[in-house]
């Protein structure tokens, strides 16, 4: 991948030499505008979600110079079935088509894949293209990227639990040991570390059932650019703003500094 020209990336140094907190580790992005996008512009919904599948390339490439180690983008919600039949075929045909052309750049630049979500309401070829990038990019370190595709936070929460009791039940786990560490171990995203920043782009300021166990304590940021013009920029403002917040975890700010 080229670096793409314009994150302000020394503005994220200067802030973080300022003695402003390190930067986000891990940023989650929930990728709402395409079809307003779309149709602002007199053009179906779906042209808007090309657009903005050609933006997370865009966002992927400034991760490594903004410090950002994992990024995990919101794709495709258990709620999004719900569109019209058109809408939810283009967008199955979108993600095969983006994991067959993507796959070979992803693995030249140091990119690792994996998809979180329920995938056995998806197609059996798209889950086989799902499991094939994510072997083939296994290997790789530079960025870890993360699509939440057929995912919702409580259906991650029921599924996890089932399991958890499955456990149980089995004689594997002793329910006097469950704990809040526990549970996460039975998440889609046990591997990763919880999100330090969530960005949510339009306008709207809901979650909207995304990452909801694991957001507990991150910063969120709600800005009004719709998707498809959310740019490297844009993201690395976000990234120096962060650089600049004060996370207590609940704790006062004597104790953070001690």
């Amino acid at each position: 991948m080229t670096p793409p020209e314009g994150p302000d990336t020394t503005a994220v140094a200067a802030a973080r030499a300022d003695g402003a907190h390190a930067g986000p580790r891990h940023v989650a992005v929930i990728m709402d505008g395409n079809g307003r996008w779309a149709q602002s512009r007199g053009r179906p919904r779906l042209f808007g979600h090309h657009a903005g599948a050609r933006r997370v390339r865009e966002i992927v490439e400034a991760c490594p110079e903004l410090g950002v180690k994992y990024l995990t983008i919101f794709a495709f919600s258990t709620e999004n079935w719900k569109r019209t039949q058109s809408e939810v075929a283009g967008l199955m045909s979108l993600f095969r088509r983006y994991i067959t052309k993507e796959a070979r750049t992803l693995v030249e630049n140091g990119i690792r894949v994996r998809f979180i979500g329920d995938r056995l309401r998806l197609d059996r070829k798209l889950q086989e293209l799902m499991d094939e990038l994510e072997a083939v990019t296994a290997g790789n370190d530079l960025v870890h990227l993360t699509v939440a595709l057929n995912y919702g936070g409580r259906d991650e929460v029921a599924r996890a639990t089932r399991r958890l009791a499955q456990d149980v039940a089995a004689g594997r786990l002793d329910p006097e040991t469950v704990n809040e560490e526990t549970l996460p171990r039975y998440l889609d995203t046990h591997v990763l570390p919880d999100p330090d920043l969530v960005i949510r782009t339009s306008g709207e300021a809901r979650i909207s059932n995304f990452l909801l166990w694991q957001s507990a304590y991150s910063e969120y940021e709600f800005v009004d650019t719709l998707w498809p013009d959310f740019s490297a920029e844009i993201f690395a403002g976000i990234i120096k703003g962060f650089c600049g917040r004060e996370r207590r975890f609940g704790a006062v700010r004597e104790q953070t500094n001690v």
